[in-house]
């Protein structure tokens, strides 16, 4: 017979067996819960890479998709909130739990350096792909602002937002305890962001300026001209709030020099088309603009919040009826909100000075396509129709910098056959796509979506199959 030690040793180590199994699935579940992705998300981000390539490269031929001139909404201009609004549900994903917050605010700021980094160097003037092969920027005209240093001025302040009240945040959603009241900070940061921009733009005073014409192609290369301004609250194009800031803070010099309002229709009888100026024009039609500037991008941070919000929901609320109905009532609100505006020329929808109109309606609109593949995906599970999105969003930075940056289309050419336009991608374009349909504008649309969009699709869905990812 056993001794009584005996049967307690088995029993202690039985408890420590099923104590150590407990553990593992634990540990398991944690780890599958950490590899879960939100599909929808990642096809939502993938979309949205693609817009921005096809905006970029065939907007010339097809203007009605690329930036507005200055007031209204073309496709090109949701581009930036979509990416700002998906940030925000990331951000609600990354941080539903705080174990550290040191840890977590390392982690944040370590990511904007990087996003800041790779902004300067894709959008500050370093890079001159895909049209022409060299490398270099006067550190004196070196442009500071641009799409990568927007979302990393918003994933900093939201994410430090998020971070820093989440112990004063329930663990779970009380039934009388409403999301909104639950993150209530987040609103009361939103609020002050309106405030603070409102304020400024209409209540700022802004003075004449003069700039100097960079542009070896115009007739007034090397000429200073003086815009009249001497005005407060005004919303055109040479004497705003958002403008003055940019040239008293940035430097005219490190500002965007070639702003949309040059396709405008007081700039260039071939609005919305690019070409030659008016000989009527305003001297303002070629100075520079900063699209991506500090009072607009001040602005964009609360679309992130509503981003977040939505990210909130989808944390909080485990019905999928519940979560539609709140997005789909706060998508349709916003959505109807910027359109009243605009429409009642209260507040005009513009992407460059970034309006309240404008992140409104775009947030709204972001909020419904968003509902939209959540209900086609995590409902109906049609996902293998999004598969090429799905891989572009699951490595949208690397698919960013190669297709909508042109790094790739760079380097291709560079091997030049006699003549720098002689390569590869000149011939595919002129042949394949141009020469077949008998249309440049039909041709380079195809182009774009079929060997641009579909093609790194597939190289992302390559290196997904591979584990390859760009993560900053």
């Amino acid at each position: 017979m056993e001794s009584r030690d005996d049967v307690i040793h088995q029993h202690q180590h039985r408890l420590i067996i099923e104590e150590e199994e407990d553990d593992n699935q634990k540990a398991q579940q944690q780890q599958q819960q950490k590899k879960k992705r939100i599909v929808s998300l990642d096809i939502f981000r993938g979309l949205t890479v693609a817009i921005m390539i096809l905006v970029d490269d065939a907007g010339g031929e097809w203007p009605m998709i690329g930036h507005a001139p200055w007031n209204g909404c073309n496709l090109a201009d949701f581009v930036m909130p979509f990416f700002l609004f998906i940030v925000g549900m990331a951000i609600a994903l990354a941080f539903k739990r705080v174990p550290n917050r040191l840890i977590s605010i390392k982690r944040v700021i370590t990511r904007t350096i990087k996003l800041l980094f790779w902004g300067l160097i894709l959008q500050g003037g370093y890079s001159h792909a895909p049209d022409k092969l060299t490398y270099g920027v006067d550190m004196k005209r070196i442009r500071w602002c641009g799409i990568l240093q927007r979302i990393a001025l918003s994933y900093l302040v939201v994410a430090l937002l998020e971070i820093s009240t989440k112990k004063t945040q329930a663990k779970e959603l009380l039934p009388r305890c409403s999301v909104f009241k639950l993150y209530h900070w987040h609103w009361l940061a939103g609020a002050c962001v309106v405030v603070v921009y409102l304020s400024v733009i209409y209540g700022v005073y802004v003075p004449d300026w003069h700039f100097t014409v960079y542009n070896i192609h115009s007739p007034d290369n090397g000429k200073t001209f003086t815009v009249t301004c001497g005005v407060r609250g005004s919303l055109d194009p040479p004497c705003n709030a958002v403008g003055y800031i940019d040239r008293a803070v940035l430097g005219i010099n490190h500002m965007y020099q070639h702003p949309a309002w040059k396709r405008s229709k007081v700039c260039t009888e071939n609005s919305p088309y690019e070409g030659p100026f008016r000989k009527d024009a305003p001297t303002w039609c070629q100075g520079p603009f900063e699209p991506e500037g500090i009072l607009s991008s001040i602005s964009a941070i609360l679309t992130t919040i509503f981003g977040v919000h939505c990210g909130h929901v989808l944390i909080h609320l485990k019905d999928h009826s519940n979560r539609l109905k709140h997005w789909g009532v706060l998508g349709f609100s916003l959505l109807s909100l910027g359109i009243i505006l605009h429409f009642s020329n209260a507040i005009q929808l513009n992407k460059q000075l970034y309006s309240f109109s404008y992140v409104c309606l775009t947030a709204g609109a972001a909020a419904l396509v968003f509902s939209t593949f959540y209900i086609l995906v995590d409902i109906l599970g049609w996902r293998y129709i999004f598969l090429p999105l799905e891989w572009i969003g699951m490595n949208a930075m690397l698919v960013y910098v190669m297709a909508a940056e042109g790094i790739f289309a760079g380097f291709i050419n560079g091997w030049y056959y006699e003549d720098p336009h002689n390569t590869l991608i000149y011939w595919i374009q002129k042949h394949i796509f141009i020469g077949v349909w008998h249309s440049r504008r039909l041709g380079i649309l195809l182009y774009v979506i079929f060997a641009e969009i579909l093609f790194w699709g597939l190289v992302a869905g390559a290196l997904h199959w591979l584990g390859i990812y760009w993560k900053l």
